[in-house]
């Protein structure tokens, strides 16, 4: 149809024609309350908003001088980051003459991601910038858990009268005399 033709329709109902999707050849419009439809239009994109996975960096920090036990700690809440669908940056600070044994912190990042493991994915290899020595994770994706297909339900064979007749016994003669 003609834009003005529609434009014509449109004031006739006092409504508005309003555009749906410009990109189409043709151009793709409707007749109805413009309000309306923005009305529409913002609560779908609300809806898209509140489905949508907010991706948060947590960090861990660590230093050259870790305990066994705070290693421990801080290991174990990366790996509940993770858990919880979240990146995890850990970082390690190099204090004065620290930056002497780099090797010392390589070896602590690289033992948290043997530590971690199946529960993320290094998604930057350790790296130094400045003083400091970082690495990031990500969650590893869990597998769709996929159901066996489901055996196709048989109905157990009952035998019915109609499908055997039923023969009744024979009695036993009766001896004569």
């Amino acid at each position: 149809m003609a834009p003005f033709e529609a434009l014509k329709m449109a004031r006739e109902k006092m409504l508005d024609l309003v555009e749906i999707s410009p990109n189409a050849a043709p151009p793709v419009c409707k007749i109805q309350d413009y309000g309306k439809y923005l009305y529409e239009k913002d609560k779908s994109d609300r809806a898209a908003r509140k489905k949508q996975k907010v991706i948060v960096i947590k960090e861990v920090k660590f230093s050259v001088t870790v305990d066994e036990h705070d290693y421990q700690t801080k290991k174990n809440q990366a790996v509940r980051f993770l858990g919880d669908g979240d990146k995890v940056k850990a970082s390690l600070r190099f204090k004065g003459r620290q930056m002497a044994h780099r090797d010392l912190g390589y070896k602590i990042i690289n033992r948290l991601i043997m530590d971690i493991g199946e529960a993320g994915t290094v998604e930057f290899m350790p790296r130094m910038e400045g003083t400091t020595l970082h690495a990031i994770l990500a969650p590893t994706k869990k597998p769709e858990i996929q159901m066996p297909p489901a055996a196709p339900k048989v109905k157990p064979v009952v035998p019915t009268a109609a499908a055997a007749p039923v023969v009744a016994p024979e009695a036993p003669e009766a001896p004569s005399a």
